[in-house]
């Protein structure tokens, strides 16, 4: 029998709150008898920090961490995974639109040698402007990553504890945690879940989300990928740039000494030919630079080893 522990950041959420906290209490006794709620009410202003205040001192299962401000899901998240003990974590969003009958399923996933479970909100009770740049957004990642889940944001997920310790979550790292999770080689697979339409209150995740999960996205590519190598993208522009920039000039010299074309007529080029041999010169010792920097890394991490 797992403990479990399942982690719910709350914004602005006070009517769900009473129904949410009696359906996951009963789904979670149904499959364990330790467990515990823990949720992180990032600075909501609307009575929620009161009414989780007054269940986390009369329930000893439910934990409250309350921060000062919003400082958004990706930190909630992380503060949350800091705070589990369980065997298994389970996060979801306290708007009841993730279903916690769903909590079985998950972990009976987990049973078949998985270490995540993605919900995927196959059928999704969720306006259409919200929808369709979500599908595309998914499709958008599903090909970039390599990791086939069709809903790399849903809040309803299952861990094994491995897996929430190891992950760096912040900034919007929080909407590829899949993706993330597979950088690290665990195994990961998705389940179609219920999802039900929002009872109370409005989404707090406008449209502007989509832009900055564009820059997510390419953060978590570029560190996944290059952290320990960065000459090899560095040094690549680099000397694509400079290649190019040789040509140009090479082309116009050509020009001039066996064609007797004037320098002034392809200045414009020459010049530009120039511009890219200094901006490859620049982007190759970029390289050089973070690989000396990735290496003194490299040696302090070993060397903490060695002490420990």
């Amino acid at each position: 029998m797992y403990s479990i522990s399942v982690v719910i950041p709350v914004l602005d959420e006070k009517e769900s709150l009473p129904e949410l906290v009696t359906q996951v209490k009963a789904a979670l006794e149904a499959l364990t008898e330790t467990y515990e709620i823990i949720f992180i009410d990032d600075g909501s202003t609307d009575g929620s920090s009161e009414l989780m205040t007054e269940r986390a001192q009369n329930d000893e299962h439910i934990h409250l961490v309350q921060f000062f401000r919003n400082y958004g899901k990706a930190a909630a998240l992380a503060e949350g995974f800091r705070q589990a003990t369980g065997d298994v974590v389970i996060t979801m969003d306290a708007d009841l639109q993730d279903d916690p009958a769903e909590f079985k399923g998950l972990i009976k996933k987990l049973d078949e040698g998985y270490d995540l479970v993605s919900g995927w909100k196959k059928v999704r009770h969720d306006p259409l402007s919200k929808r369709i740049p979500s599908k595309i957004a998914n499709l958008v990642t599903r090909l970039i990553t390599g990791v086939n889940v069709h809903d790399m944001n849903c809040g309803l997920k299952a861990y094994r504890k491995a897996v929430i310790k190891s992950l760096e979550i912040y900034g919007g790292r929080h909407r590829y945690i899949p993706a993330l999770a597979g950088q690290q080689k665990f195994r990961i697979t998705e389940m179609v879940v219920n999802h039900r339409p929002r009872q109370f209150g409005k989404t707090k995740y406008g449209g502007s989300r989509f832009f900055h999960g564009f820059f997510d996205l390419l953060t978590i590519l570029f560190l996944s990928k290059y952290t320990q190598q960065p000459l090899h993208l560095f040094g690549m522009i680099g000397f694509l740039s400079l290649v190019l920039g040789l040509a140009i000039d090479i082309y116009v010299i050509i020009l001039k000494y066996f064609f007797g074309a004037s320098f002034q007529k392809h200045m414009a080029a020459l010049l530009s030919g120039v511009l890219l041999i200094v901006v490859g010169v620049q982007f190759i010792s970029l390289g050089l630079l973070g690989e000396l920097i990735a290496k003194s890394s490299h040696e302090k991490e070993n060397m903490v080893r060695r002490v420990i």
